[in-house]
């Protein structure tokens, strides 16, 4: 009997495609692009700052140099949460911000504690103006501004898609970055202590969103024609093999008689399915029901800040699922209260919810003078903040992780960087930064891994963050005690920052720093990579000691 085959099958979205493939032309390239099945995904940079840093001793894992598993993670305090992606984890350790502000401004200039890396720390440009806060204007403790752009711009200008086409440009429409601001919109020109976005070398604030229903609506014009969603199709979305969703077409169609030249077409395309991993593209995913699946539909509010967060969350995965945006920074309330959602335990041993607002707390005395009688429980308070902001980090990470593309996931296509503002929150020390990334990039990081680019050393210090209030004091005199020995965990942030530029596809001029149109890879960032050079407010030449990124970072 003549085994026939129903075109059905031929006409069932991806999977009917998938097979009818081999008898259309140029089929292993058209058809491939077609279903959006391309090799190569897109790669994109997305930051998750906090202010205000963190318990280093409980966050930093024992091992600063080597594999780290999900054990690894377990053991630590704040670091739990992290503990099922392990093997997607990079944590850069010896890395040093730059424009650290100190009693003797040795290290930096004298503005305020927080307007120096609110305006550094993606630039790494010193401020103007600058204050030695001995003047009795104290001129730029909280007005100073950058006096170059910060990481998001530079790295938009290079790889976003311009929304007129053709080449890059800082100036092209699409060129900026996706910023949003949990919480609502911080900062102004008056008072930039929370300003991190800086969008030219003029001192221009970016003030990006802090409505989730502008960026979501932003996005709707983006997807599809409002059809539901193929049912194979949207099984390759969420992770099932093209291969696995066609098997019995392509069994099917295998066994009816055919040309020698047609089997070898079907086999072709059968190879092809395996070698692409056979996964959807994003711009497939971009549809109101992945927005669904992600909880984006209807009123986009949210009841505390934790909802509003994963709001945002998963407006950052939906934009990357429908490529409107590949940088991608999200920063959460400088002075954020969160006492209806952060719960500590008490000397006494009950649960009791945060007292004050972060910005308070990391100072220890509740408020945010600079030397005092600590609160009350005030590390178990700094801790169960730390935690809390670990838990937002992880849920980013896990939704990222749900979708497939390419021949991984979501995840492994971004850089995913939680970088917070300082190390100690009292000591305000910017050396020993509390850096983790997840997803290599599309390769170009490795994973699994602690990697201490400050001479491969296991044993680094991980700060003394936790020795205060030992004895009920936080003395004005000795606050950088709390913090990291200024001699440890010093090499500069910038060339972490070539990394994640090369990572992205940004490329250099002649120059070595980033620009579009670009043709070398990224060696240089910022104007100084020697925080000592920031004290004076910047009256010396650009100069960058020590080009080049991060080569042990990379896989």
């Amino acid at each position: 009997m003549k085994k026939t085959f129903n075109r059905r099958i031929l006409l069932r979205g991806l999977g009917g495609a998938a097979v009818a493939a081999p008898f259309l032309p140029s089929v292993l390239e058209r058809e491939a692009k077609a279903q959006g099945m391309t090799v190569s995904a897109p790669k994109r940079l997305i930051v998750f700052f906090t202010y205000h840093g963190c318990l280093t001793d409980k966050w930093f894992p024992a091992k600063a140099h080597g594999t780290l598993s999900s054990a690894d993670y377990m053991a630590m305090t704040t670091l739990a949460p992290m503990a099922p992606y392990a093997d997607k984890l990079l944590m850069v350790r010896g890395i040093r911000s730059m424009n650290e502000w100190s009693f003797d401004g040795a290290l930096g200039q004298k503005n305020d504690p927080h307007t120096n890396p609110a305006g550094s720390t993606f630039t790494c440009n010193p401020l103007t103006p600058n204050s030695m806060e001995s003047s009795a204007s104290n001129a730029g403790k909280f007005d100073a501004k950058p006096t170059g752009r910060s990481l998001d711009h530079i790295a938009a200008a290079c790889v976003n898609k311009p929304s007129s086409g053709g080449t890059p440009s800082a100036s092209s429409p699409g060129a900026s970055p996706l910023f949003m601001q949990i919480g609502g919109v911080q900062g102004s020109s008056s008072n930039n202590q929370s300003v991190i976005s800086w969008q030219d070398d003029k001192g221009t604030i970016f003030p990006g969103v802090g409505s989730p229903t502008t960026i979501y609506s932003s996005l709707t014009n983006l997807f599809g024609s409002g059809t539901p969603m193929n049912p194979d199709t949207y099984a390759v979305a969420r992770g099932k093999s093209v291969i696995d969703v066609v098997r019995d077409d392509l069994n099917r169609l295998s066994s009816v008689s055919m040309s020698s030249s047609d089997k070898q077409k079907l086999k072709a395309w059968t190879d092809l399915l395996h070698y692409t991993g056979g996964a959807v593209s994003a711009g497939a995913m971009c549809t109101a029901d992945t927005a669904k699946t992600l909880g984006l539909s209807g009123t986009l509010t949210g009841g505390n800040i934790t909802q509003t967060a994963n709001i945002f969350q998963n407006l950052a995965v939906l934009s990357a699922l429908c490529d409107s945006n590949r940088v991608i920074f999200m920063k959460m309330p400088a002075n954020g209260n969160f006492s209806s959602v952060v719960k500590y335990k008490a000397g006494d041993g009950t649960m009791k919810a945060i007292g004050t607002d972060a910005h308070s707390i990391s100072h220890r005395i509740g408020n945010a003078g600079m030397g005092g009688q600590c609160i009350a429980d005030a590390l178990a308070q700094i801790q169960a903040v730390d935690s809390y902001y670990a838990s937002l980090f992880a849920y980013l990470v896990g939704q990222l992780n749900m979708f497939s593309e390419g021949d991984g996931k979501l995840l492994d296509n971004t850089a995913t960087v939680w970088i917070q503002e300082m190390s100690d929150g009292n000591s305000h020390n910017l050396n020993n930064l509390p850096i983790l990334q997840a997803g290599g990039c599309g390769g170009y990081f490795k994973t699994g891994w602690a990697i201490n680019v400050e001479g491969a050393k296991t044993d680094m210090s991980p700060g003394n963050s936790s020795k205060d209030c030992a004895n009920g004091q936080s003395s004005f005199g000795s606050l950088d005690s709390v913090g990291t020995p200024s001699s440890t965990a010093t090499m500069p942030i910038n060339k972490y920052y070539c990394n994640l530029l090369n990572a992205i596809g940004a490329q250099a001029d002649s120059t070595g720093y980033a620009t579009p149109g670009g043709t070398m890879p990224v060696t240089k960032f910022g104007k100084y990579d020697n925080t000592k050079y920031f004290a004076d407010g910047g009256t010396k030449a650009s100069v960058i000691e020590n080009p080049g990124e991060y080569t042990q970072l990379k896989a």
